[in-house]
């Protein structure tokens, strides 16, 4: 029998079972429909983070003090080697990053480098003018923090570069900030004098600038209040913290045209002789490049291992539809046998029962693929990230459907092709 003939046939027998065969399909649609989401889903949450992290620097290179993890620091327990043990050493002065260091990186690369992003937290406290008082986040930071944070000011300015450079008792305040302080009078706030109390701090400091403050979703609640953050030079947050001039890291701006990643190789080559002989801790250089590559790396093997598990539907439904081509087989009995006198071969009736199982599994992948899709886009704009379904994903189901149809289906159709036409015609 022709291969057309069997798919008629198969469409004819699906069509007089309407219901039956939608249930039969519902498993494969489901799972289909599911791995196809979870995939779009997770294709655009990994675009929109890929995107959101390019945007801010491309060619930034982060400079980190980590832990060193040597060979000799791997763990031995009866002969077993069980990996590297995470030190917890605290952080000793000569295990800091200095202005000197960062100074000397600074002229050696200074056909390289644009600017440097140095910050410190300097802790969270409140503040009171008149009446009013709300919860302030201090930080110290560099020049090349306005490089790589493009805050939007409202009123005022940003630090002068003598500010920066003497440690001026000069702060910029975020718009929340003066609303809960200045009743929302930005020009009485820039140029006014405030009291910042943190602990063993105690200094004065004039507001020069407004900034727009972003909504971000992981704005700490303390204090009874919202907290918003304050900035003040970082010369300024160290002479008033106490603090001496050593970070734990920095963030690299590479001018235009400057390989990132060339760059971090050079800079980590810099690092390794101020290192050499410090058993405990290292400097690690890392561009947002690769961190992106891991970061993207990470949710991929997440979708993709929430997919596989959806697949699973996958399996139920192909044993739906084996549940059902026996059932099937058995009210057609008689229609073997007859097509078995005449003269069909084993292998006919074997290909015709195959056929049918793979256009069931064909037709419930063609309705799991809309419906995937259609989940996808609809999931994917609630999240508020752009829709990519996969081709490669889609592709993959179908064919994956009709594996499924050929692999349940035989067992099925072997049953068939191998009935006695004797006993096929005797069945009631």
């Amino acid at each position: 029998m022709l291969l057309w003939e069997n798919i008629i046939l198969a469409l004819n027998g699906l069509l007089s079972n309407k219901t039956r065969a939608f249930l039969t399909m519902l498993g494969i649609i489901i799972g289909i429909g599911s791995v196809i989401a979870i995939i779009t889903v997770g294709n655009s949450l990994t675009l929109s983070v890929s995107e959101n992290m390019q945007s801010m620097g491309a060619n930034d290179i982060y400079v980190m003090v980590e832990p060193r993890q040597d060979e000799e620091d791997k763990g031995n327990v009866d002969g077993i080697v069980y990996g590297s043990l995470q030190k917890n050493e605290e952080l000793l002065d000569e295990d800091y990053l200095t202005t000197e260091m960062i100074d000397a990186m600074c002229e050696k690369f200074s056909e390289e480098v644009y600017a440097i992003n140095l910050q410190n937290q300097i802790g969270q406290t409140t503040v009171t003018v008149g009446k009013n008082s709300a919860g302030i986040s201090l930080y110290g930071v560099s020049a090349g923090y306005f490089v790589t944070n493009q805050l939007d000011i409202i009123e005022g300015s940003i630090f002068s570069a003598t500010d920066f450079s003497e440690g001026k008792s000069a702060i910029l305040i975020a718009d929340k900030l003066a609303d809960e302080l200045y009743d929302g009078d930005y020009k009485k706030a820039v140029g006014s004098e405030i009291e910042i109390n943190s602990g063993n701090s105690v200094g004065n400091f004039t507001i020069v600038g407004v900034y727009k403050k972003e909504a971000n979703a992981m704005m700490g609640m303390s204090m009874g209040g919202s907290v918003t953050d304050v900035y003040m030079p970082l010369r300024t947050a160290n002479n008033y913290a106490h603090m001496k001039e050593q970070y734990t890291s920095f963030q690299v701006v590479t001018k235009v045209g400057v390989n990132s990643d060339e760059l971090s190789a050079k800079l980590e080559s810099f690092f390794k002789p101020y290192y050499r002989n410090n058993r405990n801790f290292k400097v690690t250089v890392m561009t947002l490049s690769s961190m992106v590559s891991m970061l993207t790396d990470m949710l991929s093997t997440i979708t993709l291992a929430i997919a596989v598990v959806a697949g699973i539907a996958l399996l139920v439904g192909g044993i739906g539809v084996m549940n059902i081509m026996l059932v099937s087989i058995t009210e057609r009995t008689r229609e073997i046998g007859t097509r078995k006198a005449l003269g069909a071969k084993n292998s006919s009736i074997r290909v015709q029962f195959i056929v049918e199982a793979m256009i069931i599994c064909l037709i419930g992948g063609i309705f799991g693929v809309i419906l995937g899709i259609g989940s996808g886009i609809g999931l994917s704009n609630l999240l508020g990230y752009p829709a990519v379904p996969s081709v490669s994903a889609i592709v993959i189901s179908l064919l994956f459907s009709m594996s499924v149809g050929v692999f349940f289906g035989y067992y099925p159709a072997s049953k068939a092709a191998k009935m006695n036409p004797i006993d096929a015609l005797r069945y009631e």
